[in-house]
């Protein structure tokens, strides 16, 4: 810098305006950490101080107390200095659009007019004055000056990596991101072996689809050409993760590729692969995209979508690692919650009392997501926000989006408003690099350094490899229909193993005849074993899934607690720290619990499931329950994290209850159900000795989640023998609080049970719960596990009636039906049974006793506590001894076309004698669930109690829209 320096202090009178207010706030920083700011600055303000403004007199000249000379400043050059430092920040920022990162040339020309010099006035006269180090803190040795280090720069950060982590608002992570750009800290270097390895498994990748497609013509594949480098990453990252102490790693993808990967990454045989194309129907006279092989016997999944395991030692390693790559269908980003709670799962140490013990370098996750899904489906977003969230952060996920730039035959101008796939991860802070699909070697870099800033910073991190699709959206759709420039250019662009083995060839590592030869070893190798499985005529393994024999099931073990544990376990959840102050009016509600268990006492819902948590955990059971308020609970009723009323600080007394042998993980979860859910989902499969229970705000949200119910939790068990014991806890009960607050839509969950998929119930007694949940917790480990789904109440939960007294909870197990007390003594004058469920039960025994004075010797009432499997043989037996009974009547509050009628009718009209009428009372067929206005509600609920209390109601064939009401 040619700068006059006989009188230095003076020269910051050069800067002016903008500028002196750069320099200054620049200083600032240096004060609080002078190696925040860059190298240049350092140098000046260690030399020259503080940048102080000049004073001004009227006249408008400087006035200066001090007696010495001005000095002689290039104000000019410091102005261009200052320039360059824009520039430097500019082409970190916006470097990627001039990368190159488009394999088929496709992209339209972007505005890099900010990377130009020319645009701050720079010419390269100007920069060369300028020492490379002062604009430039990472400038390298060979940068001679800013000219320089400005062409070094600009070609870092515009090759076929492209990066984008101005987003990252910490600047610690800014920083490291910036330098291993650079200073090239995470640059992989590969030595010709490794690079000749690299070469064989894109040729492996490129033939394993070629024979695919000529052996197996017509079929569907959804194969991963235009992104075959996308398997020598996953082995990159499955090695770096091994090395690094992960003892499991998840993945989670959509069909495109799978086959690929299940080959290559997953260890799938290849005999096993062509087994399932060569089995598979005709397309012409049976059109199934599954493989008979695959569905004999149970339901199964297409070949494109089942999951895999394999356990592999890497070299230099001492313990296993699993890999596993999650069964998911094609609603294509909704694995990616589910593979979250996989990881979680496998991190988590759930041995002792407490929160489960964390620990992130267990286990990793990889998610590969599609382009035009990346941007398009809201569980994405869902579950990137849990990035940083105390229950669901994994220590980072790399998420890699297999970019072909189509969304089955959409352009990406029409799939998306932001201009990469990727920019939704900008909104949680996470680093990106977008790279050429075309260059194996970048592409491992930054494999590299995705995984070197998720073992530093414990956060999630994108690369968008962006390529092609050689064929259409399957291998029996023609995209030239859709995409004419787009497939002419695919059609003439070289295979990415060509093209790597062309540039090594032409770098004298491997000679020209080297592709030929690896072509030709693996189409051999792959010929012989389509031969053996096209001999072997052995019928496929795959059994039928055991299913439960519901008719002749045996009897359910006690699932009674002593009295004497439930009371020292009472005890010790009223045990508070030393110096913990309780919120008065919660401790005065949790004191009433202390005398619940005396002989005349009472316990609540809240109560009861507190005393199923605790005596779970002191069976050496770990549980974990989630959900948007479950510390509290939505209904103020669970309030098993207390808040000290002066400090705030939390307290869980599950956590310290001496007799507890097992972690209890509580946490309140983000506004979200479907990625909620199918992390929770994800976490019980993976850790299926946990009681994992998901609380919904209010029951009705499950229609945010249905997605995960219909495709993962109902008939998981079927079609991936995936097991699960995954609790779902629904408020339900018709209240008036309108539509949205009422149902928990029961009758979506029984038209979806079948082949034993799930347990539905409805409660009427605290005991019933307290069992029910005792039964689950048993049942996780065993065959004949599977989830559970609990039409939770809302108002019952501080109803007496529903309390139970201690007696009930020492001995006997969960009951499928309840009968109602002081009804159906007098056998031989029973004409009416009504069953029913839940709330309406409570309204119904309510509305009993207003009316002692009635006989009702003609009527009796049972509850049916689970509505799936249906308690046939309980009812049946009940039903037996009613020698007089003229009609059966189902009772619900719900509309006649929701709820439980359409499930209970043929199944109640199996079990009656010829003569006994099958009848429904209820509201009508209605589109919404429930009324708005509360005076409708209660009047229609009446009305209904009235209609199942009056003797002969029915004989009058009172209607509506054909069914008896």
């Amino acid at each position: 810098m040619t700068i006059d320096e006989s009188n230095q202090p003076w020269l910051w009178e050069s800067y002016y305006g903008p500028n002196l207010g750069y320099v200054q706030e620049q200083y600032e920083l240096y004060k609080q950490d002078p190696n925040s700011v860059d190298e240049g600055y350092r140098e000046l303000f260690e030399r020259y101080g503080e940048p102080v403004a000049p004073v001004t007199v009227s006249s408008g000249q400087s006035v200066v107390s001090s007696t010495e000379t001005p000095a002689k400043v290039d104000t000019n050059l410091l102005k261009k200095a200052v320039a360059a430092e824009r520039l430097v920040w500019n082409i970190r920022t916006y470097g990627h659009l001039a990368a190159d990162i488009d394999p088929l040339g496709l992209s339209t020309a972007t505005d890099v007019r900010l990377l130009d010099p020319e645009q701050y006035g720079l010419g390269q006269r100007d920069l060369a004055q300028l020492p490379a180090s002062l604009i430039w803190e990472n400038a390298p040795p060979e940068a001679k000056d800013g000219w320089e280090a400005i062409q070094i720069l600009r070609k870092k950060y515009t090759g076929p990596l492209a990066y984008e982590f101005a987003h990252v608002h910490d600047e610690k992570e800014r920083n490291w991101l910036n330098r291993q750009v650079e200073t090239g800290s995470s640059t992989l270097s590969l030595d010709d072996e490794e690079r000749i390895e690299l070469f064989k498994r894109l040729v492996e990748v490129e033939q394993f689809e070629e024979f695919l497609h000529r052996t197996f013509i017509g079929q569907k594949r959804f194969s991963i050409e235009g992104n075959d480098v996308l398997v020598p990453m996953l082995d990159s990252i499955v090695r770096i993760a091994a090395r690094s102490g992960a003892r499991h790693v998840l993945m989670g993808m959509a069909h495109r590729g799978r086959l690929n990967v299940l080959a290559h990454v997953l260890g799938k045989p290849y005999s096993k692969i062509f087994s399932e194309f060569h089995h598979s129907p005709n397309k012409d006279t049976m059109p199934s995209e599954g493989s008979m092989g695959v569905t004999f016997g149970w339901t199964g999944d297409v070949k494109y979508h089942l999951g895999a395991h394999r356990s592999v030692t890497p070299e230099g390693q001492s313990f296993e690692t699993r890999l596993t790559l999650a069964n998911n269908p094609s609603h294509l980003e909704y694995v990616n919650p589910v593979v979250e709670g996989f990881t979680r799962a496998a991190q988590d140490d759930r041995t002792d009392k407490g929160y489960p013990r964390q620990d992130p370098d267990k286990a990793a996750a990889i998610i590969m997501h599609g382009d035009a899904a990346f941007a398009g489906e809201g569980i994405v977003a869902e579950t990137l926000n849990f990035n940083q969230l105390t229950g669901y952060q994994n220590g980072g996920t790399i998420h890699i989006i297999v970019n072909n730039r189509l969304g089955f035959t959409t352009d990406s101008g029409d799939s998306r408003s932001t201009h990469y796939a990727s920019d939704l991860a900008k909104g949680y802070e996470i680093p990106i690099i977008h790279v050429n699909a075309d260059d194996p070697e970048a592409c491992l870099r930054a494999v590299a350094m995705a995984t070197e800033y998720r073992n530093l910073f414990k956060k999630d991190f994108l690369i968008d490899l962006i390529g092609y699709r050689r064929y259409g959206h399957n291998e029996t759709d023609d995209p030239e229909t859709t995409q004419p420039i787009m497939y002419s250019k695919v059609k003439n662009h070289l295979r990415v193993a060509s093209l790597y083995g062309n540039k090594l060839a032409q770098q004298g590592v491997v000679d020209d005849k080297r592709y030929e030869q690896f072509k030709t070893e693996i189409q051999d190798h792959l010929k012989s074993i389509y031969e053996e499985v096209k001999t072997d005529h052995t019928e496929d393994s795959n059994a039928p899934i055991n299913r439960l024999d519901t008719d002749s099931k045996a009897p359910e073990a006690s699932t009674g607690v002593s009295a004497s544990l439930l009371q020292t376990i009472n005890e010790g959840l009223l045990k508070w720290p030393e110096n913990f102050n309780v919120y008065p009016k919660l401790q005065r509600i949790l004191e009433r619990r202390a005398t619940a268990l005396n002989a005349e006492g009472k316990v609540d819902w809240g109560h009861a499931e507190t005393l199923a948590f605790a005596s779970i955990l002191a069976d050496g059971k770990p549980i974990r329950i989630t959900g948007q308020d479950v510390e509290r609970a939505t209904f103020a009723h669970r309030n098993l994290v207390l808040h000290d009323a002066q400090t705030g600080e939390p307290f869980c007394p599950l956590h310290r209850l001496p007799e507890a042998k097992a972690s209890f993980a509580i946490h309140n979860s983000p506004l979200s159900e479907a990625s909620v859910l199918g992390f929770e989902y994800g976490y019980n499969v993976y850790a299926p000795e946990t009681l994992v229970i998901w609380e919904a705000q209010y029951g009705d949200f499950t229609n945010a989640a249905q997605v995960i119910i219909d495709q993962f939790i109902s008939a998981g068990r079927s079609k991936w023998t995936q097991k699960s014991s995954l609790v779902m806890l629904l408020p339900h009960g018709h209240e008036g609080m309108g539509p949205e607050h009422s149902s928990a839509r029961p009758e979506r969950f029984l038209q979806l049970a079948a082949e034993d998929n799930f347990t539905v119930a409805n409660l009427t007694s605290a005991s019933q719960y307290f069992h029910l949940l005792r039964r689950q917790a048993r049942s996780t480990q065993e065959e004949t596990v599977r989830p559970l789904v609990v039409m939770a109440p809302k108002s019952l939960i501080r109803n007496p009636r529903v309390a139970s007294s201690p007696e009930e909870f020492n001995e006997g197990t969960f009951q499928p039906i309840l009968q109602q007390k002081g009804l159906g003594d007098k056998k031989n004058a029973v004409e009416r049974v009504i069953l029913c469920t839940g709330k309406v039960a409570i309204d119904l025994e309510e509305a009993l006793d207003k009316n002692k004075e009635e006989d009702y010797s003609w009527l009796h009432v049972i509850r049916v506590e689970q509505l799936y499997p249906f308690p046939k043989e309980e009812i049946n037996a009940v039903l037996a001894e009613f020698t007089n009974l003229q009609e059966i009547i189902w009772l619900q509050e719900e509309p006649q076309n929701m709820g439980y009628w359409r499930y209970t009718d043929a199944r109640l009209r199996d079990l009656v004698q010829e003569g006994v009428a099958v009848s429904y009372i209820g509201r009508p067929e209605r589109s919404s669930p429930a009324s708005g206005y509360q005076h409708i509600h209660a009047i229609e609920q009446q009305r209904i109690l009235g209609l199942a209390l009056k003797q002969n109601s029915l004989q009058n064939n009172i209607s509506l829209g054909g069914s008896r009401l």
